[in-house]
C-alpha cells in the first residue's frame, strides 16, 4: 500500500510532537536537547499555510510521520526555496518509506512555486544522507562543528535538489 498525504489540522499537532520528541534521545535528528511541548510548536504549526504546508504521512488508518515545507531565509528572493523536514514515528523507521516521501516532495513542489528543496542533516546521521542522496540530493554545504550535542561537537550538511 501507498503512503496517503493529508494537510495537517491542529487537531495532529499532539501526534506530530509525540514523533517529533521520539528523535531527541537519539542525538541524530534535532538539535534540541530535551522535549518540546504541544504548546511551544503552536507558532511553528501556525506558520504553516498554503504555501507552506505540513502534511500528516498515513499508511492505510495508521499514521506513520509528518513532513513540512518551512521558509528558508525569510526574504522574497528565497520564495522559491523551502527546508524540507521529514519525521517517522518509531514503528515506521527502517521501511523504505523516506524515498517515497521524498519522491512526493519533489512530485508536489511546483505545485508551492518551490524550485529548490534544501535538507539540513546532522554529518553523523549517516542513514539520513544516504537516503537523500540516494534520491538525487547532493550536498551544498557542510558547516563543521556549528552544535554542540552532550558536549559532542556536530557538524551539519546542507543538501540541496533543483526541481
Amino acid at each position: 500500500m501507498s503512503l496517503q498525504f493529508r494537510t495537517a489540522t491542529l487537531a495532529d499537532l499532539p501526534r506530530i510532537v509525540e514523533i517529533y520528541n521520539s528523535t531527541v534521545p537519539g542525538r541524530m535528528v534535532t538539535a534540541d536537547t530535551s522535549p518540546v511541548s504541544v504548546e511551544s510548536r503552536i507558532p511553528w504549526f501556525e506558520a504553516h499555510d498554503a504555501r507552506r504546508p505540513l502534511w500528516m504521512i498515513d499508511n492505510g488508518e495508521e499514521n506513520v510521520g509528518w513532513m513540512s515545507f518551512q521558509s528558508f531565509y525569510g526574504r522574497p528572493a528565497y520564495n522559491g526555496t523551502v527546508e524540507l523536514s521529514i519525521y517517522l514515528a518509531e514503528s515506521a523507521r527502517g521501511k523504505g518509506w523516506g524515498k517515497e516521501i521524498l519522491r512526493y516532495a519533489i512530485e508536489v513542489a511546483p505545485k508551492y512555486e518551490v524550485h529548490t528543496l534544501l535538507g539540513f542533516i546532522f554529518a553523523h546521521n549517516e542513514p539520513s544522507i544516504k537516503l537523500f542522496e540516494r534520491t538525487g540530493f547532493r550536498e551544498w554545504a557542510n558547516l563543521p562543528d556549528v552544535a554542540v550535542l552532550d558536549g559532542v561537537p556536530r557538524s551539519l550538511k546542507i543538501l540541496g535538489y533543483k526541481i
